[in-house]
């Protein structure tokens, strides 16, 4: 296959991306850049939470899961959809109810204290460096079958013109570019399974049926009953109200904006999955790709053999317009913690530098993300390390902080600390010292470190004094 046009036409929609990024505007002070001035209806907080959620993991990955194990992750998956549908009821409109919240650590401050929301702000960021550097991973490994460069600058090409957009336009640049590549390809995937299924399924319903069944059933027999729980868990909590998702809801017009975005991003997530596993298991079918062939390049071979040139360009554009989607997201919700959360709380800071501070920001975390993507092994297993920090850490304190009428400081500060504590001390014993897979040692730190997060929180409350002033 000639890969002139897929070139040309992955390096136009690039320049056209950067073009409608440019004419979103750029931000012109801080509340602009972090919340988009609290204006955005229900159409943008939609798009913009079902464009960032369905990342590559969600795409990539789950196309190579589906592939490997059937419909395994469609049912894990399912623990995804109910803690949208949770969030949308439950916390995201108590979120936007709160006064002057730019950021998670503002709602933490607001229920605990100052200094529970500096720790806030610093895992925060670091999950949104952790988080950036796999979706860097994937735009790279995207990149480097298109252009054929060096692993390094496919990375660099992604990230900086995201890190462009996003250090002018803030969070408005956002939320535009992410609803126009939303339409992308949440139209071109779904077209891509169709073609399959009609011109290219040698055996029809009964071949995928049966491929379908295989490796589905194979996929439960292969994983240990404590990894799925592991995977549940982590699917659950591992991206609920990450600051990405937090911004969206703080800057909805209004809680029952807030409510209804993530129940309708949850809604469309689990079809999402649906038709990202059927192409997982479609290609199970297909003779040019080998039974051993990379999770992580199963989509990309799909596309080669389904696709004539033109279609494999388009959908090339698709996967680059995924990863974008998300790694904006994480580039503005990092700088916009660390303004808020990491630096206000020790200089007062008038608007012009609050905005300057997060534009820097920005660059400076998508350099760190940039260079740690080099060291993503797997986009899945990845994410799921940053699933295991901050299901254990700063979102315990928040749900709770959300819904206890006086939660203490104490209580805050001991979650947050033994919950990292454990769960990083796990991490390195399992993975580093006694090598591993991240799937097998999931479980038996997520579920220590959510214990260790717990318990710590309350004898926090049991013994700690309630905020001064509450």
């Amino acid at each position: 296959m000639s890969m002139v046009l897929p070139v040309v036409v992955v390096v136009a929609y690039l320049a056209l991306l950067t073009f409608v990024a440019i004419r979103a505007r750029a931000a012109l002070e801080f509340e602009e850049f972090s919340l988009a001035k609290r204006a955005l209806p229900l159409a943008l907080v939609f798009g913009s939470l079902a464009a960032t959620l369905v990342g590559p993991v969600y795409t990539i990955g789950f196309v190579g899961r589906g592939f490997k194990s059937g419909f395994l992750f469609l049912v894990i998956g399912l623990a995804y959809l109910a803690q949208n549908i949770l969030v949308g009821f439950f916390v995201a409109p108590r979120l936007r109810s709160l006064e002057n919240c730019h950021t998670l650590g503002d709602a933490i401050e607001q229920k605990y204290d100052r200094k529970c929301q500096i720790v806030a702000g610093i895992i925060s960021v670091g999950l949104c460096v952790g988080f950036s550097a796999v979706m860097a991973k994937a735009g790279g490994d995207v990149l480097n079958k298109v252009l054929h460069l060096p692993n390094w600058s496919s990375v660099a090409i992604i990230v900086g013109i995201t890190a462009l957009y996003t250090t002018f336009g803030g969070l408005r640049a956002s939320v535009i570019t992410d609803a126009f590549q939303f339409t992308a390809f949440a139209t071109l995937l779904p077209v891509t399974l169709i073609l399959a299924l009609i011109f290219h399924l040698n055996g029809g319903a009964a071949a995928f049926t049966a491929q379908a069944t295989t490796a589905t059933v194979n996929g439960f027999k292969e994983t240990p009953v404590i990894e799925i729980i592991g995977l549940l868990v982590a699917f659950f909590l591992g991206e609920t109200l990450i600051p990405p998702y937090a911004n969206r809801a703080l800057a909805s017009k209004s809680t029952h904006i807030s409510r209804n975005g993530f129940i309708l991003a949850g809604i469309f997530s689990i079809i999402w999955f649906l038709v990202m596993i059927s192409l997982g298991i479609t290609a199970r079918i297909m003779p040019d790709i080998p039974m051993d062939t990379d999770g992580n390049r199963v989509l990309l071979s799909l596309f080669r053999t389904v696709m004539p040139t033109s279609g494999y360009a388009l959908l090339l554009v698709v996967l680059v317009s995924v990863i974008m989607s998300s790694l904006d997201s994480l580039l503005n919700a990092g700088a916009v913690a660390f303004t808020q959360d990491i630096v206000k709380p020790f200089i007062r800071l008038p608007n012009g530098t609050a905005l300057n501070i997060g534009r820097t920001a920005t660059i400076v975390i998508a350099i760190t993300a940039a260079i740690c993507a080099l060291a993503v092994q797997d986009i899945i297993n990845g994410l799921l390390t940053c699933y295991a920090i901050w299901s254990t850490t700063v979102l315990p304190a928040l749900i709770l902080g959300l819904w206890i009428k006086h939660p203490r400081p104490l209580a805050g500060i001991l979650s947050m600390g033994a919950g990292a504590a454990v769960s990083v001390a796990l991490w390195i014993l399992f993975v580093f010292d006694l090598g591993w897979e991240v799937d097998v040692c999931l479980p038996r730190v997520i579920i220590p470190g959510l214990a260790s997060s717990l318990i710590a929180y309350f004898l926090g409350h049991s013994f700690g004094s309630i905020k001064h002033g509450a």
